[in-house]
């Protein structure tokens, strides 16, 4: 995936690998996410849907239940592309 000129470093879409980084009890409760407890930090996963609101964005990963805040992760699909 090459970033165009139009795309900003951040942005994640369905189908990219992401890693899990954390994420604290404001990040979890802003715009009322799920709590990501079964996450591993550091562990990959894969992006089935994203849902982009005014003031953040969840994603839903794949075999996982719940909507997550994006800034918990970073898209390593980006991180190979650049």
């Amino acid at each position: 995936m090459n970033i165009s000129h139009c795309q900003k470093i951040g942005d994640i879409h369905v189908g990219d690998v992401v890693e899990f980084l954390g994420c604290s009890k404001e990040q979890i409760n802003w715009g009322n996410n799920d709590d990501p407890y079964m996450l591993e930090k550091g562990k990959c996963y894969i992006v089935e849907e994203v849902e982009v609101h005014r003031s953040h964005t969840k994603l839903k990963l794949q075999g996982i239940e719940g909507m997550f805040n994006s800034v918990c992760f970073i898209d390593i699909d980006e991180l190979l592309d650049l």
